[in-house]
């Protein structure tokens, strides 16, 4: 299979803001076309469509993208990551594979940094779904605006996770963006 940068899937998926990607153990995913990636996802769907469609490295590379498989996500999905994959796709399309992978990278830098220090241990699927769904300029700011607050305080780690959190979903209600899985 092409492609060598596994944090970013061939169907648009941000694999490296999952929180399976950042999950250790057998359960951890590698990404798209990561290291044992055929073992973990043994039917993904979208390669095998790939490899009918001249082995594109990107779904946005394909002569038939957008088709049916990108139209709607179920309102009851709960993988909200899968909501900005047709967005991700026209960024990487319009201004490039290796600027989109700069950004990834430094939404990557920010995720890891919030999980090393502000997981209590339950967190870590909601850093994933805010690093995915806010806008980089956004998380900078939040996080430095939290860390000068904490800075200037006397705040347990339990109420620098609470800040963190209440900012990031203060943040994504101003934008109307939900931070919570859907359910049925």
């Amino acid at each position: 299979m092409p492609g060598t940068y596994a944090e970013f899937a061939l169907c648009g998926l941000n694999c490296g803001l999952c929180p399976r990607y950042h999950t250790n153990g057998p359960s951890r995913c590698p990404g798209c076309r990561g290291p044992r990636f055929a073992e973990v996802h043994p039917t993904c769907p979208i390669i095998r469509c790939s490899e009918r469609h001249d082995n594109v490295e990107y779904c946005h590379e394909c002569s038939s993208y957008p088709c049916d498989r990108y139209q709607e996500t179920p309102p009851t999905d709960s993988f909200i990551t899968y909501v900005p994959r047709l967005a991700d796709q026209r960024r990487a399309q319009q201004f490039g594979m290796d600027a989109y992978r700069r950004q990834l990278d430094q939404k990557i830098g920010i995720l890891k940094h919030l999980l090393a220090k502000y997981d209590d241990g339950r967190r870590k699927g909601f850093y994933c779904l805010a690093v995915n769904l806010l806008d980089l300029e956004l998380l900078r700011d939040a996080v430095e605006r939290v860390e000068v607050t904490i800075a200037q305080s006397d705040m347990d780690r339990k109420e620098c996770v609470q800040l963190m959190v209440s900012t990031l979903n203060e943040i994504a209600r101003e934008r109307n963006i939900s931070l919570r899985l859907r359910g049925k």
